[in-house]
């Protein structure tokens, strides 16, 4: 549970320094779009969502977040 909350921490901040994400989606809802699923007690890296277009730069905060919350 520590390493989704570091997760999650970690979205916040991604959300809190890209200015235009804060106009499209709010911060919950930005944080529940990469939810954790786990396969034999390993974390899947998360799905990108198809509803929301981010750009290159984001999706690779999202994955060194998501490498650094949980290796």
């Amino acid at each position: 549970m520590e390493n989704i909350r570091l997760f999650e921490l970690k979205l916040k901040e991604i959300w809190e320094r890209t200015e235009w994400l804060q106009y499209e989606v709010s911060e919950s809802g930005f944080i529940a779009l990469f939810p954790i699923e786990f396969k034999d007690d390993v974390p899947l890296r998360p799905d990108f969502p198809e509803d929301l277009d981010l750009d290159r730069d984001t999706r690779l905060a999202v994955l060194v977040a998501f490498r650094e919350a949980f290796s």
